[in-house]
């Protein structure tokens, strides 16, 4: 009866609005903890905090990857980064790989059902020979943005906020200054931290506009940067005008441009017509202490498959369409793919997707699709395979491992320090009565946690049978000569790459 339900919402939909647009927003390094809606005390986000009110929040929500590239390959493809081969680790900027072209994102599904689309916005899937995995060859009609992490270049004498205060740390030396990139070409280099989320939000509410003007669907992908942790920055509208210091004032502006967007689908006209939709890529960065974000009531955050790595704030916005609620179902990055190609009537890629559509979550605040959520560490093999797997309430860790990103914290079982370990039996943890993964549960005397721990362990191996892992495009190495620079045939590289 629900599905059927569901149909008929779904057809009225389509004969009333034609097809929905999306709007897909992506923080970076945010933690649980880190919106006023997942009750920070001191963060600024009326916006986010109005989509939360109007919305669907998720109380259990994952990304696929605890670290960036692997994260959005997963966002993007709805396929683990095991099979796609954007393991381990992160793409930097002199990187021969990237995601591969053979690997569909969700633009790519949309595209052929007559969809526009943008990324705007921190891409972080490889750069490559002559720009090759850059958005606008994978789908996307229009890129504005930084081709990888904002921290890859030398941020030292650049200013991060007004009037003229520098940028927190070196950054990554001996290579260019970052890029800002208009489809294929540098427009920036280095950019201009200041004006950044400005011109964020003007190329994204221009797309808004023009797509509705043409009334034609659009899918505007927005992977911020602001909230990673080294270097933040903000312009003059939030700078300053938080009580959280310098990782406040970033999520703030991280946040006034998400007022920008909605602002333009209300004067477009089309916002009961749009799926908005905002997660994060990991946990917060807890090694940069007060500057990092917050994993709230969860253990440790970035770089690890606790879920502090790895459970994220998410929230479904859809006037009229989607009724305000919290849902305590299990979803993921992974669902969003099959989740918009349904709603779009697209067809889905013929390869083994690891999304579930969660249309009735969504729509009818029903169950999910999704029963089960894998774990893989920042550096996947064959040889260990899954480190965690929850199945419902429950988490089994076949492996622990800290992380440098989540050090400095007093859990011991955070830093790098605490090395791989193997767990056998599994640490058990029922996530419903403890969250913070303290508590592992007992097996002696308790069948019934016998009988959930093996059917863990069947559906991991069941699971596991079925991938196979791609080649690792992180294995291939890098090249200096790949490193973007607006003066390709300057000398000596990297100072000479400046067209500021």
């Amino acid at each position: 009866m629900q599905s059927f339900s569901v149909s008929l919402l779904l057809l009225g939909l389509s004969s009333a609005a034609s097809q929905p647009n999306f709007v897909l927003l992506f923080a970076d390094d945010l933690g649980y903890g880190d919106l006023g809606c997942y009750g920070h005390p001191t963060s600024l986000t009326p916006n986010l905090n109005r989509l939360a009110a109007g919305g669907l929040r998720f109380t259990d929500f994952y990304c696929s990857s605890p670290v960036c590239s692997p994260s959005r390959a997963s966002l993007l493809t709805g396929r683990y980064q095991t099979r796609s081969g954007v393991y381990p680790g992160v793409l930097y900027p002199d990187s021969i790989g990237g995601l591969p072209l053979n690997e569909t994102t969700i633009a790519e599904v949309l595209k052929p059902v007559g969809y526009a689309t943008a990324a705007v916005g921190k891409w972080h899937l490889g750069y490559g020979a002559n720009g090759m995995y850059l958005p606008t060859n994978q789908g996307f009609d229009q890129y504005l943005g930084i081709p990888y992490s904002h921290d890859m270049g030398p941020c030292k004498n650049l200013t991060c906020f007004p009037p003229d205060v520098k940028c927190f740390g070196l950054c990554d030396v001996g290579t260019v200054t970052v890029p800002l990139m208009r489809n294929e070409k540098i427009v920036q280099q280095p950019v201009n931290f200041l004006e950044l989320e400005k011109a964020y939000s003007d190329f994204a509410t221009n797309f808004i506009v023009t797509a509705a003007q043409k009334q034609q669907p659009f899918f505007l992908y927005y992977p911020a940067h602001v909230t990673h942790t080294l270097p933040q920055y903000a312009g003059t509208r939030t700078a300053g005008k938080t009580l959280r210091g310098p990782f406040g004032d970033a999520l703030a502006e991280f946040d006034h441009t998400v007022g920008d967007i909605m602002a333009a689908l209300e004067k477009a006209g089309v916002a009961n017509n749009t799926l908005v939709f905002f997660t994060s890529d990991n946990g917060p960065e807890l090694m940069r202490m007060s500057r990092g974000g917050s994993a709230g009531l969860l253990k440790c955050g970035k770089g690890t498959t606790y879920d502090g790595g790895m459970r994220e704030p998410a929230i479904a916005y859809w006037p009229g369409t989607i009724q305000p609620g919290v849902t305590h179902e299990l979803a993921s990055t992974l669902d969003i793919l099959p989740t918009m190609a349904r709603l779009a009537e697209a067809k889905l890629p013929s390869v083994a997707l690891d999304g579930v559509d969660i249309t009735e979550l969504l729509i009818q605040q029903g169950k999910s699709k999704r029963e089960t959520m894998m774990f893989y560490p920042t550096n996947p093999s064959e040889l260990y395979g899954l480190f965690a797997v929850r199945m419902g309430k429950y988490k089994a860790h076949f492996y622990t491992q800290g992380a440098t990103h989540s050090g400095t914290t007093p859990d011991a079982d955070c830093p790098v320090f605490a090395v791989l370990k193997a767990h056998d039996p599994p640490l058990l943890f029922d996530l419903e009565m403890d969250p913070s993964e303290y508590y592992p549960l007992s097996l002696s005397g308790r069948p019934d946690l016998q009988t959930v721990l093996e059917e863990i362990r069947q559906v991991k191996a069941q699971f596991e049978a079925t991938i196979v892992f791609a080649h690792s495009e992180m294995s291939k190495g890098t090249d200096k000569n790949l490193v973007p620079c607006c003066n390709p045939q300057c000398s000596p590289k990297p100072t000479c790459c400046s067209c500021a």
